[in-house]
């Protein structure tokens, strides 16, 4: 179907006059300018998780070094006696 759209829109812009193509010209470089921009600003939001201040704050912590032990342990004495 796009190949069909593009001859179409080809067919048609070869039908109009010199200043209507450099105006259909014009618009397409808008649009790719104002999608190139909305694509820009997503990438930019993207934030990687190592560079986040949280990220290492209990490296130094000794009842830390086996999360899943600490969380086990914790579990366990939260709700253990809770049924």
């Amino acid at each position: 179907m796009a190949g069909t759209v593009k001859t179409e829109v080809f067919n048609q812009f070869d039908k109009l006059p010199q200043k209507a193509q450099q105006e259909v010209a014009d618009f397409i470089k808008f649009l790719g300018s104002r999608y190139k921009e909305k694509t820009t600003e997503k990438k930019a939001k993207v934030l990687k998780l190592k560079d986040e201040a949280f990220v290492g704050m209990w490296k130094e912590r000794k009842d830390m070094q086996d999360s899943a032990l600490w969380v086990r342990k914790v579990r366990r004495s939260e709700w253990a006696d809770r049924a």
